[in-house]
């Protein structure tokens, strides 16, 4: 059963795959800000639940080596106590000893081989777990960079046809500067040309007087 941070980033992958390209690209997209953002929000709260339940594996490396030492010391303990057992029970001493050695050091092989097993399974568990989260990690870190640049590469071509739109509004009024100037000239003349004289109005009208 695979895990909810496993099923986000599978929902980020789909709706990734699910959003529209750009005008005139094959490789960036148009993404939904709330959509993505919700999506990364709960990644974010459920990873470090995640990275506790790996950390939770990885200390039961612990209990694993306690176990397996309790039961290497109880097989040693049981083996002593038959060795003790065949010396008080056996006329002959040197053959009891000879018994109890061999008991002894077959505990202790098979005890050490109980340690050597559970080290090794309790390792492997703690690198399948650093593994697993690294590539999770690594995911996660895959996706926001693509969004970061996709994002940067929409605003930076919006930014761009602004730009180019305002030179070539400058240009066409530079080119239209010297129409403009003559078109105003002309206008100020035909206003002075149509205006009423009107100092000699107040003449003529001081001579009637």
């Amino acid at each position: 059963m695979s895990s909810r941070i496993e099923q986000i980033i599978e929902e980020i992958e789909e709706y990734v795959d699910s959003c529209k390209y750009q005008p005139l690209s094959t490789t960036k997209i148009v993404v939904n800000k709330e959509e993505i953002e919700e999506l990364l929000r709960e990644l974010r709260l459920k990873t470090p639940d995640e990275i506790k339940r790996y950390q939770k594996i990885i200390s039961n490396k612990d209990a694993i080596l306690e176990d397996a030492q309790a039961k290497a010391d109880a097989l040693l303990a049981d083996a002593q106590a038959k060795a003790q057992e065949l010396v008080t029970q056996h006329e002959i001493m040197q053959k009891a000893y000879v018994q109890a050695n061999e008991t002894i050091n077959a505990a202790n092989r098979q005890a050490q081989e109980i340690v050597d097993s559970a080290t090794q399974d309790a390792n492997s568990i703690r690198l399948s777990s650093i593994t697993y989260t690294d590539d999770m990690m690594a995911t996660i870190a895959s996706i926001l960079s693509q969004t970061l640049e996709d994002a940067g590469g929409k605003y930076r071509v919006f930014i761009e046809a602004l730009q180019n739109c305002l030179d070539v509004v400058n240009q066409n009024r530079q080119e239209l500067a010297p129409q403009t100037a003559q078109a105003a000239a002309m206008s100020n003349a035909y206003h002075e040309e149509q205006a009423p004289p009107a100092n000699d109005n107040m003449l003529d009208g001081m001579e009637e007087n």
